[in-house]
């Protein structure tokens, strides 16, 4: 009978893992400019921006876009997010190139 517990933890636990790493691939999150001078952070279709608001934009599991809002520096101007990896983005303001932002490390 012992055996079979084994079993069915490992399985578990292999289950558990998989669900982690499938929702690691989503563009939600912390993200930081290379300088680590600017953050944003993505919750759904609710972005905290660059200039600390809070506004709404189009979100999918991969992309993500909205308009930058009145009061910053770019505002009005359309911004492109799109997933590279589990810790790159790519960040395209305007006609602008675009920039690679990573993950922010909260640990520290």
């Amino acid at each position: 009978m012992k055996p079979l517990r084994i079993e069915r933890l490992a399985l578990a636990v292999a289950i558990v893992g998989f669900a982690g790493a499938a929702q690691a691939d989503a563009i939600d999150g912390d993200w930081c400019s290379p300088d680590e001078l600017r953050a944003l952070s993505i919750d759904g279709p609710r972005i905290f921006t660059p200039g600390k608001q809070s506004t709404e934009g189009n979100y999918s599991r991969h992309a993500f876009s909205y308009v930058v809002p009145d009061g910053e520096s770019a505002a009005g101007q359309g911004v492109n997010l799109q997933l590279l990896n589990d810790n790159v983005v790519l960040i395209s303001v305007g006609d602008g190139a675009p920039e690679t932002w990573h993950r922010c490390d909260l640990s520290a």
